[in-house]
């Protein structure tokens, strides 16, 4: 019998549980799926009674032929078969939550239930930017896992605030021929091609009214899901407590001052990375590349300003750094983004 990896990206296990048993996985998958879980010494009532992730790395046993075509018809139809109730400590506050900017806020407590999609909020003179970045170190599944998150935004949103067609999910590959059906389901507010994933909520999408909302159940549930992110933080990977200092300080670009704030040596933070598969280096460029990438679709704030948030001393520097991330400078991405939202985003 195979243990379970200890800090790996997973998926909520009600929501794994629902679409193992939905008519999105045929009868040969789920037996595949089913068989990997017996390997593992696991099964979805015990995943469910310890809380526990299903791991993303199962999708590659279960598809070994997956491709992006693939991952993105398998994350939108994931999506399409979540119930508000899949979300574990995260169900009642969407369910009570008074407007969509209070959905959004939700979307800091998502570590509880996922370790696979991190998204990033960065607001701005139009209203808000969620990037959406996978860290599953597989193309394809990360585009499942964003595929599925995304969609996943627009239809919760759906569902509490009723249709809002400003909010549009952005996402990086080109679009599948299996997608065509799904985004004329969404009104068109899905664009491929983009210069990276997200989605964009304007402003009067955020004021929104949600259908049950509930102020004092979503004020409860927020003090608790604070409480259950503070044990979380105990327990998180060597990479994730990284990401969370460079949030807090993005000058923090040494590994020994890192270290020392985890009270780790250096040596022992170099290890702990590698047995998670990265290194810190990788860990911070990632985190640089995904916050200027979001800082840089804002178009109130300048190239220079996205540039001194992140602790680049020289613009250059930072310009050098942005093209070797994505193949493009700083002001070329933003000539790129723009003909995308003219392209793909109506009536904003």
């Amino acid at each position: 019998m195979r243990a379970m990896r200890v800090y790996e990206p997973g998926v909520p296990p009600l929501a794994f549980a629902q679409m193992l048993n939905s008519s999105v996985i045929d009868s040969e998958a789920a037996a595949r799926f089913r068989t990997v879980m017996a390997r593992e010494g696991t099964d979805e009532t015990a995943l469910l009674a310890r809380d526990q992730q299903a791991p993303v790395r199962w999708f590659r046993e279960v598809y070994p032929d997956l491709d992006s075509a693939q991952a993105t018809q398998l994350g939108f139809a994931f999506a399409e078969h979540s119930q508000l109730t899949s979300f574990g400590p995260l169900s009642v506050p969407l369910v009570s939550a008074g407007s969509v900017a209070e959905v959004v806020e939700l979307l800091a407590f998502l570590p509880l239930i996922s370790t696979a999609l991190h998204p990033h909020v960065h607001p701005n003179g139009s209203g808000l930017t969620i990037g959406l970045t996978a860290h599953t170190r597989d193309p394809d599944l990360d585009r499942l896992v964003i595929a599925y998150g995304g969609s996943t935004v627009l239809r919760l949103l759906d569902l509490l605030a009723g249709t809002l067609p400003s909010v549009t999910l952005y996402l990086e590959w080109p679009a599948p021929a299996s997608a065509a059906g799904w985004e004329q389901s969404r009104g068109g507010r899905v664009v491929f091609d983009a210069p990276t994933s997200y989605v964009q909520a304007p402003q009067d999408a955020l004021e929104e009214v949600c259908r049950f909302a509930d102020p004092v159940a979503y004020r409860v549930a927020i003090a608790d899901l604070r409480t259950a992110l503070e044990r979380h933080h105990g327990t998180i990977s060597f990479a994730e407590r990284v990401r969370v200092l460079l949030e807090e300080d993005p000058g923090e670009a040494h590994s020994a001052r890192v270290a020392d704030k985890l009270s780790v040596s250096t040596s022992t933070l170099k290890r702990r990375l590698a047995e998670e598969g990265t290194t810190f280096r990788d860990v911070r460029e990632s985190w640089l590349r995904e916050q200027a990438i979001a800082r840089l679709l804002d178009p109130t704030a300048t190239i220079s300003q996205v540039a001194a948030d992140l602790a680049y001393s020289d613009l250059s520097n930072f310009s050098h750094a942005f093209k070797r991330w994505i193949g493009q400078s700083p002001s070329q991405f933003r000539h790129t983004k723009g003909r995308v939202r003219r392209r793909g985003m109506p009536n904003v």
